[in-house]
């Protein structure tokens, strides 16, 4: 278990866009259900913070799973919270969150 800062691995807009279409990247959104039903990215699942069990994590053999949520704060503490918690395998998150997503023109769902 890491006792010390958390190891957080920033993903690029790029990689996680090839990591999403090659189903490399389980992409997991943190925010909460109101700001997922305004919009996310296709193919994320929702795990918002208000109710974050580092448990309930997919965890796929070969998969890469990545946090986000808008700006790259919540992530950041989501990963803080799972690797403290025994998920060592949590480490990578989309620091640009759906700021940069959306502000790269890529699509949304509704």
């Amino acid at each position: 278990m890491n006792n010390g800062s958390p190891i957080i691995e920033d993903v690029a807009l790029d990689e996680l866009k090839r990591g999403l279409a090659d189903g490399s990247i389980l992409l997991v959104d943190v925010r909460e259900p109101n700001e997922w039903d305004a919009g996310h990215i296709a193919g994320a699942t929702l795990h918002p913070m208000s109710a974050f069990d580092p448990s309930g994590l997919p965890h796929q053999e070969g998969k890469r799973v990545v946090l986000q949520c808008r700006s790259g704060n919540r992530s950041a503490k989501a990963l803080a919270i799972a690797q403290a918690n025994g998920r060592e395998d949590v480490r990578a998150h989309f620091g640009g969150g759906m700021l940069e997503w959306s502000a790269a023109g890529e699509p949304i769902e509704r």
